[in-house]
């Protein structure tokens, strides 16, 4: 079954986001490793307590299997579930569940075979849905693609996919909304802090005077020295 959810984040008045699909089928339970993720373990486990074995350890009693590699596995679908994750953030959350190393290497190697992990979709999606949900500039988005652990090399294909012109056309926008409040203080307060929003939102420091003069010119505003950097 395809399970297609939105992306995380989107506020409530941006309409739907992009969509993300993973084919959890696509992950087959290994040989010799029990039938199904969870649901065969809890039985083996209160098999053995009945039949007199040895006592259970806390994660057999909740129903989760001993083996790390079907742990790993069954971390990795949770975590997918509802939200789209890179490699790097499945393999720190199984570090953080002390999965030992070489099963998370084959876990999250499998998942990467059949399409369940992938960094260049997920960048992807995560500039579109940034920008045009948030507004945010390629600095910020190369910033937030670098704490989640895509390769630099992923991360410029994304970003460069994102158009100058739309870009500047967000620039613009954002500025529109935030002009009617600076309204009333004088031109160089103005300039400050509406430059500023578009720096934090991670666009160019030219590209950011250029949209402000623009905009302040449409209001009659002088604009003589704005291209000098604030």
């Amino acid at each position: 079954m395809t399970r297609r959810t939105e992306w995380p984040g989107a506020e409530a008045d941006q309409g739907p986001g992009p969509e993300y699909a993973a084919d959890v089928s696509g992950v087959p339970a290994e040989p010799g490793r029990g039938a199904g993720f969870g649901e065969g373990a809890g039985r083996r486990s209160r098999s053995r307590s009945r039949d007199g074995g040895s006592p259970s350890s806390s994660r057999a009693e909740k129903g989760e299997p001993r083996d790390p590699v079907e742990q790993a596995r069954n971390i990795c679908l949770r975590l997918l579930t509802g939200t789209p994750r890179t490699r790097k953030q499945l393999a720190d959350a199984l570090r953080k569940r002390e999965i030992p190393d070489e099963a998370a290497e084959e876990v999250l190697s499998r998942f990467e075979d059949v399409g369940l992990i992938n960094d260049a979709a997920f960048a992807d999606a995560w500039v579109e849905s940034r920008h045009h949900g948030r507004g945010l500039g390629r600095r910020a988005l190369v910033r937030e693609l670098r704490t989640k652990g895509v390769d630099a090399a992923v991360i410029d294909e994304a970003v460069g996919q994102l158009d100058s012109d739309q870009e500047e056309e967000t620039a613009k926008d954002l500025v529109a909304r935030k002009l009617r409040s600076t309204r009333g203080l004088d031109r160089d307060k103005r300039i400050r802090r509406l430059a500023g929003m578009l720096a934090r939102k991670g666009y160019g420091e030219g590209m950011a005077l250029r949209v402000v003069r623009q905009a302040l010119e449409a209001e009659g505003e002088d604009t003589e020295g704005l291209d000098e950097p604030f």
